[in-house]
């Protein structure tokens, strides 16, 4: 399960953000998601990748997986909705 947001594994209950009655996401992280809206609602998929990159590689995670984690960005359903009303 990934963030559909961000692209974050969120296997783990405690990193899934909330909804507006306090549940667990099933779809985002806590670091995009909380009490049912985005913390930054109007943040650009640009600005999403560049905080993924740096995100990644101060977890020194490799370039091939940080480059798979960017390709992937633009078919989550964040994204894909925000490309549909644009």
């Amino acid at each position: 399960m990934f963030c559909q947001s961000c692209s974050m594994p969120i296997d783990d209950a405690g990193l899934r953000g909330t909804e507006k009655d306090g549940s667990k996401s099933n779809e985002y992280c806590l670091y995009c998601y909380v009490n049912g809206a985005f913390i930054n609602p109007d943040m650009k998929l640009d600005e999403m990748r560049n905080i993924v990159k740096t995100q990644m590689e101060k977890m020194h995670s490799p370039p091939n997986i940080i480059q798979l984690s960017l390709d992937s960005l633009p078919n989550l359903k964040r994204w894909r909705e925000k490309t549909k009303t644009t």
